[in-house]
């Protein structure tokens, strides 16, 4: 103790607290002991240092205990948390506050106890979880129960046996068949922004409460075990039984679970199954990461509550009340910028409000270069630049730049019964910016020569009456071509290795959404691209319907295929359709010539019937899906021209003709957002931008997306509600000129809004 300042005899009694004081003392383990945060305060250093001279002839152990006895830190049990006060003693010892006892021994390396050979694997498992007999879960207590977990943990799981932290708890997944897998329960992330800000607690309460918050860091069900529904009623048997076995140990019950998932390599499907929620992603951060290296990748975020009330529990108000928006609100020519992009988590505010500023600017003239939409105002155009050249590894990027965007569209898909979401995909070619880092391979000519650039996958959500709410999700990514290696049959892959993917990711963005939208009516509206069967096994709430073109003429076990199954069908009912006029193209590069096309009316046979969707042979195990399929055809069409016809498939019951027609005019809409890529490519002209990088390249694109959807939805809004106050969303130097101009021009005609319109 040379060199430290001599401590006051009479700064701690001598006695220590009984338990029964502690019992009596309000807190107990309501709240956690912040043991480090209190030990290290300048009066708390005083005292430990005249314990240490009180005691010097005791091992660490018993310094440690004393400390516990005059702060009260003790468990829901009474018993002093010396391992803690121990590690938080040792840590200010490095600092230089005070110096310990030499340590008596070292503590032997910890080694798990395991079998002798592997876990003998289960046999005769059915193939769906009801079927399983015997199914129950062991806690892990006795010794031979703990080899077993180690076992298959060190052998089968990616992240083995742990060691895990903190306060734990481990079961074993027993039957008849064997064992079929493990869980594991330990400490939660000590601090996660995505989940941090869905509670809504700051990090004082944080800190207070964090015990009652305890994360599943173990979940295998073994690789040779192929059982349908298994993981996701392994998981609801386990979070029924949580917190009364957490409660019988430690003392007190949790009220939340988190869990991550590595969405590189796992859907997260039985999670959703077992009713959890998705609340954001990690940082790609480890526990132990204080030099914010994010040497991990980043997990999707899951949470299940132990408790309904949770959040009063945790000393947070309740969740706010859930805002609805009209199409029309917030769209005034001075505010919409700040609605939809006001807020952006960007890092820093100053960057915030920069990119307001610039979708201001560049709203005023879609198209321009930045420098000339600000019509040569420097520092405007060194503030923008300096916000889309930040670093790649960034907080600015595509999905911060449009996420106040997805609120506003979300609360506006909450005002309406029914949604279409429409999904597809276009290709952006950027093959002039040689220097261009990042691009991918999106196409290649006849020369062999490849086209460089980006894909996009968006979904834009408009209304039955074709209106735009806005951009739900985009995914961006550069395609990289399969090498020779890598020519395997994409059947053996797993759907997560697939290039169709995006459209499953979309497709699980609005089942995830559908808690927060309950009252909606999602319709997930898609191409024939999206014609496989794991879209349509995809598990999803009842909120949430498909509706896909088809593209495949599958068997349906009879002696026709599905495609002359419906052609021979009866007749349901006979429709007019208003096909509109086309201008000629000439052939392009990735485009075929297409004839000039004049508008004409077609008249059409409409046919429905229910269809039971088999599983491809690398899915045997699959149970066949009912579907209903619609089919849309032009028996008598003009000469020289091609006859109209369709063929959808939809999980939306049809039990009459109107509710067929219902659905051919929802898949009718398909098309905004053909037009919606058109106004981005033609009006903003997206393939235009020019950086350094394929990131900065996504920034800027973000910032397009959303003025291109304000452009597509001031257009429609003027032929949908003629009778809106242009002031709604225009100026009055812009009303000024554009009546001016209307003076000189001719109007449309109405539009027969009777008769269906195919493009």
């Amino acid at each position: 103790m040379a060199g430290l300042p001599p401590a006051s005899p009479t700064l701690y009694p001598k006695k220590p607290l009984d338990i029964a004081t502690y019992a009596a003392y309000p807190s107990g383990m309501k709240t956690q002991h912040l043991i480090k945060r209190k030990l290290a305060r300048a009066e708390s250093i005083t005292i430990i240092r005249q314990i240490l001279e009180d005691n010097d002839n005791l091992p660490r152990s018993k310094i440690a205990e004393r400390v516990c006895e005059h702060f009260l830190f003790f468990n829901a049990w009474g018993k002093p948390q010396r391992s803690g006060c121990l590690k938080a003693l040792r840590e200010l010892e490095r600092v230089g506050h005070f110096l310990l006892p030499k340590a008596r021994f070292c503590p032997p390396r910890n080694r798990p106890r395991r079998l002798s050979g592997p876990v003998e694997l289960p046999q005769n498992v059915p193939a769906k979880a009801g079927e399983v007999r015997g199914l129950r879960l062991v806690k892990v207590e006795a010794d031979a129960e703990v080899r077993i977990w180690n076992e298959l943990m060190l052998r089968e799981h990616p992240k083995g046996a742990g060691p895990l932290v903190g306060a734990q708890l481990r079961y074993l997944i027993h039957s008849q068949h064997g064992w079929l897998g493990g869980l594991g329960f330990s400490a939660c992330a000590l601090q996660l922004k995505d989940r941090d800000r869905w509670i809504g607690w700051d990090a004082s309460t944080r800190q207070q409460h964090l015990h009652r918050v305890i994360g599943m860091s173990r979940f295998l069900i073994r690789p040779s075990v192929r059982c349908h529904n298994l993981a996701s009623h392994v998981m609801g048997m386990t979070l029924r039984q949580l917190a009364s076995d957490f409660e019988v140990r430690y003392g007190y019950r949790p009220w939340l679970v988190e869990s991550f998932v590595e969405t590189a390599h796992y859907s997260g499907t039985c999670y959703r199954a077992a009713n959890w929620v998705a609340v954001g992603q990690t940082q790609g951060r480890g526990r132990q990461d204080s030099a914010n290296n994010k040497a991990e990748t980043r997990k999707a975020i899951y949470l299940y509550p132990l408790e309904k009330d949770f959040r009063t529990h945790l000393g947070v108000a309740d969740e706010p009340e859930q805002k609805t928006l009209d199409i029309t609100e917030g769209l005034e020519g001075a505010q919409w910028a700040n609605n939809e992009f006001g807020g952006a988590q960007l890092g820093d505010q100053r960057l915030s409000h920069r990119l307001v500023e610039s979708a201001v600017i560049q709203a005023q003239t879609p198209g321009r270069a930045f420098c000339g939409a600000a019509q040569g105002d420097w520092p405007l155009v060194k503030g923008y630049y300096r916000m889309i050249d930040k670093p790649d590894d960034c907080a600015v990027t595509m999905a911060a730049i449009l996420a106040p965007h997805r609120q506003r569209t979300v609360q506006r898909m909450r005002a309406q019964q029914t949604v279409l979401c429409i999904q597809d995909g276009t290709d952006l070619n950027y093959s002039s910016l040689v220097q261009c880092e990042g691009l991918g391979v999106i196409g290649t000519n006849q020369t062999g020569a490849h086209s460089r650039g980006l894909h996009l996958h968006s979904t834009l959500t408009v209304t039955p009456d074709g209106l735009p709410l806005g951009v739900l999700s985009a995914q961006c990514w550069a395609p990289t071509p399969k090498s020779k290696a890598q020519s395997q049959p994409a059947r053996t892959l797993p759907i997560e290795e697939k290039k169709t993917f995006c459209w499953i990711r979309s497709l699980r963005d609005s089942a995830a959404l559908a808690k927060e939208i309950p009252n909606t009516h999602q319709v997930c509206v898609m191409d024939r691209e999206a014609d496989f069967f794991e879209i349509f096994d995809e598990p999803r709430p009842r909120q949430v319907d498909l509706l896909v073109r088809a593209q495949h003429d599958r068997s349906t076990g009879g002696e026709l295929k599905l495609f002359d199954t419906l052609r021979q069908s009866p007749v349901c009912s006979h429709l007019s359709i208003l096909v509109p006029r086309q201008s000629a193209r000439a052939k392009r590069s990735k485009q075929k010539a297409r004839p000039k096309r004049a508008q004409r009316t077609a008249h059409v046979a409409l046919r429905y019937q229910q269809i039971e969707l088999r599983p491809p042979a690398y899915h045997k195990g699959k149970a066949p899906i009912k579907l209903w399929a619609i089919h849309l055809r032009e028996p008598s069409p003009p000469s020289n021209e091609k006859p109209i016809e369709w063929f959808l498939l939809t999980t939306c019951d049809i039990t009459c003709v109107a509710e067929a027609e219902q659905c051919i005019r929802w898949y009718n809409l398909r098309w905004r957002i053909e037009d919606w890529h058109r106004v981005l490519k033609s009006g903003c002209r997206i393939e235009g931008l020019a950086h350094k990088t394929a990131e900065r390249l996504k920034r800027a694109i973000g910032i397009n997306l959303v003025i291109a959807w304000r452009i597509m939805l001031m257009t429609l809004l003027g032929r949908a509600c003629p009778e809106l106050p242009t002031e709604v969303l225009f100026s009055d130097l812009e009303i000024k000129v554009l009546r001016s101009y209307a003076l000189k021009k001719t109007l449309n005609p109405p539009y027969n809004s009777e008769m269906l319109c195919v493009w």
